[in-house]
């Protein structure tokens, strides 16, 4: 699965995959992981991986121990997008992030630092989001004049709520892992290897199987319109 990728290191574990988002390969030290048009495509042909294989439950998200999870789009690529280029980019975001929560297996996102923007976005996309207690939270795109077009405008109310999603893109202000626990952004917070417990949670879907996973993601997905 590995082969052709530059951004994503997949670890294949019985039943379930790891997925590493190292877009900061190759960068200064600390450089965060930022969803480059590369990095968005690696991301593309790991679900499309994934859709091929029956047996794979669930699938873990995580970034690099520096680089965080994920700290939105690379905004030097955004700038030398046309307004036609722009609007084709971020519909081809929509549709890979939906198809993450439209997947057959369970995504985990596996939050260890930041997750920012773009970041936040695909993480609201998992069925599932696990923190460490270092984390951060923040759509910061009201300060620069932008607004996210990923599909976060509708997830984030659908997550917290309209109010507290209001809040956050319209201040732009970070929030702890401790909040995002509060609000219901994330559904556990560790003080420990945030990888290992999603591995559990991972395995445990793989007890139940891929069958009853898909059958849940299912039911439930019909019931909520999606962006």
């Amino acid at each position: 699965m590995s082969d052709g990728l530059t951004h994503l290191r997949v670890e294949r574990r019985r039943g379930y995959w790891v997925a590493v988002l190292d877009c900061a390969r190759g960068s200064a030290p600390g450089a965060p992981n930022v969803l480059s048009l590369a990095a968005l495509a690696d991301v593309q042909a790991l679900v499309e991986e994934v859709e091929r294989q029956r047996d794979i439950v669930a699938v873990i998200l995580t970034g690099t121990e520096t680089g965080g999870f994920a700290a939105g789009a690379d905004l030097h690529e955004l700038h030398r997008l046309t307004p036609q280029e722009a609007f084709a980019f971020s519909r081809r975001c929509q549709l890979l992030f939906r198809r993450i929560e439209r997947a057959r297996p369970l995504f985990i996102a596996a939050i260890d630092g930041y997750c920012i923007g773009g970041g936040m976005d695909l993480a609201l996309a998992c069925d599932l989001r696990y923190a460490t207690t270092r984390s951060v939270f923040a759509h910061p795109g009201a300060r620069l004049g932008l607004l996210t077009g990923w599909g976060g405008t509708a997830r984030l109310p659908r997550a917290l709520g309209r109010i507290e999603a209001l809040r956050l893109f319209l201040t732009a202000e970070p929030i702890s892992a401790a909040e995002a626990l509060r609000l219901g952004l994330i559904h556990q917070m560790t003080d420990g290897d945030v990888l290992a417990l999603a591995c559990r949670r991972a395995e445990v879907a793989v007890r139940l199987g891929p069958h009853a996973v898909s059958h849940v993601k299912e039911v439930l997905g019909a019931s909520t319109e999606y962006p």
